[in-house]
């Protein structure tokens, strides 16, 4: 059965990769981003979310021509910094980013999908929230998101509406290879910490993503699912 998804942060990375493998699936993936781009399979809108009015006036308008079926909350914003550097306008600017759009588009879509009684709700975390030097912002940010989906989880329960998370490990962005070049000391660090000894691709993040919104993981909800080569469940025994 076709349905329509909204993916905010879609214009690249793991968000675009979702794109595509909705629309490989038959389904209409709505995206919300900065940027536009010429190849997006759906409907890209182009908005800052860092700005809450802009994107709250999106949302309603989305919400109004579009019958959503789910939600995928994917815009994120990293600043790394060590602990005695960390501002507090950089701490907030962070804290925002991640977490008001993910609020402001359930809050837009939920009324539609409590109608219909059947809806999915994905927030993207992070492995970060495991611990992470210079992520005390980001990581901090990513718990609270892993938070929101249990505490809707238990409120919407009853709705026919899922929340889970998707935690991904150090996957193979193009912004992530520009920080960590092949060969990099960057590079080295994360592939240390990856039992599997390779780096996520945004497609395999995006396949765990796309079966959280399908119809056979009905029964789950509340729950964060690490995917990530093992790298959340220690090192491994070479």
């Amino acid at each position: 059965m076709p349905r329509t998804f909204l993916i905010t942060g879609a214009s690249k990375g793991i968000g675009l990769a979702l794109a595509h493998r909705l629309a490989h699936d038959g389904h209409h993936a709505v995206g919300l981003a900065r940027g536009r781009i010429a190849d997006f399979p759906g409907t890209l809108v182009a908005v800052d979310l860092a700005d809450p009015v802009a994107t709250d006036e999106t949302l309603r308008d989305l919400a109004r021509r579009h019958a959503f079926d789910g939600v995928v909350n994917n815009v994120g914003l990293v600043r790394p910094q060590r602990l005695g550097a960390i501002a507090l306008p950089d701490l907030e600017a962070v804290m925002r980013v991640n977490l008001n759009p993910a609020l402001q588009a359930v809050q837009a879509l939920l009324p539609g999908m409590a109608r219909r009684r059947w809806g999915r709700i994905v927030n993207i975390a992070s492995l970060t929230v495991l611990g992470a030097v210079e992520r005390t912002a980001y990581a901090a940010a990513k718990a609270a998101l892993v938070s929101f989906s249990r505490s809707w989880a238990l409120e919407l329960a009853a709705t026919g509406i899922t929340v889970n998370a998707v935690s991904p490990g150090p996957t193979e962005t193009e912004l992530f290879r520009a920080n960590n070049p092949p060969g990099s000391e960057g590079e080295r660090r994360y592939l240390s910490g990856v039992p599997m000894a390779r780096f996520g691709q945004p497609d395999e993040i995006a396949a765990a993503i796309a079966f959280l919104l399908s119809e056979e993981a009905g029964f789950i909800t509340g729950q964060t699912l690490h995917v990530d080569g093992g790298a959340s469940i220690g090192k491994a025994a070479f």
